[in-house]
């Protein structure tokens, strides 16, 4: 049987074909064409221009316009063209086809518009039904979401996206509007006199040929010269500032900038900016920092993950988690582990329990029980579930790999585990929570860092050409965080705290790291025992190692949606932004939330000390890890390479771009 999803890409296909030759065998003057690309290339620019304004995109108000203008099908490919070529700049995907669709129908209608009003519609009419074109566009991407997520296709089902989706439709609408009531009839005018008064005569001549050569090798070397983002020392940098700017006046984090605070993801935050090089005790809001926070909520850390995250934070500031607020946290973590060595029966939760005490500095031979189970839970296809029997995913898969790297036994699963990831990635180089799923930031950051556990170079493993790096870089914004999906912003703090750890190449576990300026004042400040500070400052004196988290959270109230899958998506996905992609995998019914950090691209981590199959002691890295600098981030005053390159390819482009349309005017017309 067909499915949903194989029979929608069929029909957008289709489509898309039916366009693009509707378009060719009009058999469109050169005039036409030049004006097509024209305003292709004006649907791009608006659309990287408005980027960072949520839901704010002026493609499709060109893409009406063109369709008014110059008729059904340039306007087709006006859309068309507008969505796939931006997307070499926002990343591809699953979602590209739809959106191609949806502004090929938006010119087609702008045709409409016109043969209907004898091309007579006032600048409010345009304005209007740019708003419209809006919403329009919205609700087919809605679709796109459903179609695209799986699970039950029903009108009740599509009509709960779509109310999630509204705002940002709304958001969409009222943009082109403003837009539309500003700009629409003057782009009107200048298309009318182009199309009725250009012509141009060709004739031969070295000069423009040389310009257009130039003007077209240009155009095509700025991108390839422009580093990606995410590989970019400006993308991390850019990461670690956006993650400093969102924390709140409390000294917390919550899972996005002026969302109120919580103890798991102030966690998250703290150990994305350690692996940054940041101590989290250096980062202060108001006079608060995030330890602070996590003092005055002790009484809220109580269950095996919150336990978890916590002790990983702590210990990432240099500071005990054996001594904090009067309590032992390890000690109650390792009360709440089962008599056959799990925790809760949780893949995630059990490996996290390794990691953190490890942490902490727990001896490996304490955490052979727990390897143990996880051992004995792996699935037969080398994958692990967030629960035995269950189906593999790469989120548990990378956090069990990244346990046993550190925990006594055989490291032959390990190997398994790295199999099972590099035969689920998907095109884009990502990884989804759910087989079939959407790649997602989180789950593609996960099994980056399951790679660099097993040592394997990430940046080695690709599928079509792409790396976990290579999807990554393609969901960093403009303004620094990471995206979860092509069309989902949901909890960026988590994200990116999550993500930076894969792009800082932070190997398990981080070094506590030292703050910028210890303070012999300070007397345990951030902790309630002033005995465990040295006396060079207000730093306790660090742990044998303290780990970058990968934290699979447990259902906790302080999660939205009161244990909503967010490493995934419950039946009701994300909601839809402009890009309008899916955004993410289906979660897994009962799957508490899996928040999954990241690896290391390309990054070989620490020679393992026995063979992979070796029975041994516990693998002590954390001096070795203890040892190793972290990544030095360039001043953000100084110009990157990366940038320079660009600009001096922008310049190049702009002169030859002059310079041919200084020749232009002084042909004869």
């Amino acid at each position: 049987m067909v499915s949903w999803q194989a029979a929608s890409f069929t029909i957008l296909g289709l489509a898309l074909l039916g366009g693009f030759l509707w378009f060719e065998r009009s058999r469109p003057p050169a005039r036409l064409v030049a004006a097509v690309a024209a305003m292709a290339a004006l649907g791009v620019a608006g659309r990287l221009a408005l980027a960072p304004v949520p839901n704010v995109v002026a493609t499709t108000d060109v893409a009406l316009l063109a369709g008014y203008a110059l008729g059904g099908a340039p306007g087709f490919a006006v859309g068309a063209l507008s969505g796939l070529v931006s997307n070499f700049w926002l990343g591809q995907g699953p979602w590209t086809p739809w959106q191609m669709a949806g502004w090929g129908m938006v010119g087609i209608a702008g045709a409409v518009l016109a043969r209907a009003s004898g091309r007579r519609v006032s600048r409010l009419g345009l304005a209007c039904a740019g708003a419209v074109a809006g919403i329009a566009y919205g609700a087919l991407l809605d679709l796109s979401v459903m179609i695209e997520f799986g699970g039950e296709q029903s009108l009740d089902r599509y009509l709960a996206l779509s109310a999630r989706g509204l705002p940002f439709n709304i958001a969409h609408a009222a943009g082109n509007f403003v837009l539309m009531l500003a700009a629409g009839p003057a782009l009107v005018r200048m298309l009318d006199r182009y199309r009725d008064r250009f012509t141009y005569r060709w004739s031969d001549s070295p000069l423009g040929r040389s310009t257009a050569t130039f003007a077209l090798v240009a155009f095509l070397l700025v991108p390839l010269l422009s580093p990606h983002r995410g590989d970019a020392a400006e993308g991390r940098s850019s990461a670690r500032a956006w993650l400093v700017k969102a924390q709140n006046g409390d000294g917390g984090f919550g899972t996005g900038p002026d969302v109120d605070s919580s103890t798991d993801m102030t966690g998250w935050a703290m150990v994305g900016l350690a692996s940054a090089g940041v101590n989290p005790r250096d980062v202060e809001k108001r006079g608060n920092s995030p330890v602070r926070y996590l003092r005055k909520n002790a009484d809220d850390i109580t269950s095996v993950g919150d336990l978890e995250l916590t002790i990983l934070g702590l210990e990432a500031s240099g500071l005990d988690s054996r001594a904090f607020q009067g309590r032992d946290l390890v000690a109650e973590l390792r009360s709440k582990q089962k008599d056959d060595g799990s925790f809760q029966r949780q893949v995630n939760l059990t490996a996290f329990a390794i990691l953190a005490q490890r942490a902490a500095g727990v001896k490996g031979d304490n955490v052979g029980k727990p390897a143990s189970w996880l051992r004995s839970v792996q699935n037969r296809n080398g994958g692990w579930a967030s629960v035995p029997d269950a189906d593999s995913e790469p989120d548990s898969t990378a956090a069990a790999m990244q346990a046993l790297k550190v925990a006594p036994g055989k490291h032959g699963p390990i190997q398994d585990g790295a199999k099972w990831l590099e035969r689920s990635q998907h095109k884009d180089g990502g990884w989804s929570l759910t087989e079939g799923g959407t790649s997602n930031s989180q789950s593609t950051a996960w099994a980056v860092q399951g790679l660099t556990a097993a040592g394997i170079a990430s940046g080695s493993i690709r599928n079509n050409g792409n790396s976990g790096a290579d999807f990554l870089a393609s969901r960093q914004s403009s303004a620094g965080y990471y995206a979860y999906s092509g069309s989902s912003d949901q909890t960026p703090v988590w994200v990116t705290s999550q993500a930076l750890m894969a792009v800082m190449k932070a190997p398990f576990p981080l070094a506590a790291v030292p703050r910028e300026e210890p303070d012999d004042n300070d007397n345990g400040a951030d902790n309630d025992n002033g005995a465990e500070n040295d006396s060079t400052g207000g730093t306790s004196t660090p742990p044998p190692s303290s780990p970058a988290p990968s934290y699979p959270t447990s259902p906790s109230p302080s999660l939205p949606g009161n244990g909503l899958d967010l490493g995934g998506l419950g039946d009701i996905g994300g909601t839809t932004g402009s890009n309008g992609a899916n955004p993410g995998g289906k979660g897994n019914s009962g799957n508490p939330g899996l928040g999954v950090p990241g690896g290391t691209p390309g990054a070989e981590p620490p020679a393992d000390p026995g063979t992979p199959d070796d029975e041994g002691g516990a693998i002590d890295t954390f001096a070795q890890s203890a040892a190793t600098p972290l990544p030095e981030l360039p001043s953000q005053d100084s110009p990157l390479p990366g940038t320079m390159v660009f600009l001096a390819g922008i310049g190049l482009l702009a002169a030859g771009l002059g310079a041919g349309f200084i020749h232009y005017r002084r042909r004869q017309l």
